[in-house]
């Protein structure tokens, strides 16, 4: 069976690195919410070895993330964890670093919101949370581009959309994370950095 492939993965994943290299230079345990296909996983793991890097994702995901990982054979990029955002059995393990891509416009607000809590709970003290895709400002797309891409998500599933930066950082700033950076990326994209008190 063919391994999944992305190619947003492989369009995004040098300028997500850029970020991460700076952001978890003093990080040792990651745990990546929504891997996905696996190919973030076992680029940044390789990339940056010394994390300790904890796949994640919902169980229908592990196969594809698996193949990913048994080919690159990293030992600093770990098996898949079930990860569903409304669960609470991720919530055990500690972290010092959570990483997130191209997800909270696929979940509902109401699963974004629980998402967070997770993160909350399972991010130390002064742990670094980064999550990359696209964010509406001031209620306003960033991009004709994004526009589209809302619409196209919406027609999949009505309850995800593009998120506004200002109602998410108020997620974080509830649970006491405070934004450190707001990165510009390639193709109307954002990296967001938070850090926890």
């Amino acid at each position: 069976m063919d391994k999944p492939w992305s190619e947003s993965c492989e369009q995004n994943r040098d300028p997500i690195l850029a970020v991460l290299r700076e952001v978890f230079a003093d990080r040792r345990y990651v745990l990546e919410i929504g891997s996905g296909t696996g190919q973030h996983a076992v680029y940044f793991g390789a990339e940056l070895r010394h994390l300790a890097w904890q796949t994640g994702d919902v169980p229908l995901a592990h196969s594809g993330i698996r193949q990913w990982l048994e080919e690159a054979a990293l030992p600093n990029v770990l098996p898949p964890i079930a990860l569903d955002v409304n669960q609470t059995n991720w919530h055990n393990d500690r972290y010092d670093a959570v990483f997130s891509a191209n997800t909270l416009h696929i979940m509902s607000w109401a699963e974004v919101e629980r998402c967070f809590d997770g993160i909350a709970a399972v991010l130390e003290p002064g742990g670094v949370l980064a999550v990359y895709g696209p964010f509406n400002y001031n209620g306003r797309f960033t991009s004709e581009s994004n526009a589209r891409f809302d619409v196209w998500l919406k027609l999949r599933n009505p309850a995800s959309g593009v998120r506004d930066f200002e109602a998410v950082n108020a997620l974080a700033l509830a649970r006491g994370l405070k934004l450190d950076r707001d990165v510009s990326m390639p193709a109307n994209n954002r990296t967001l950095v938070w850090v926890r008190a």
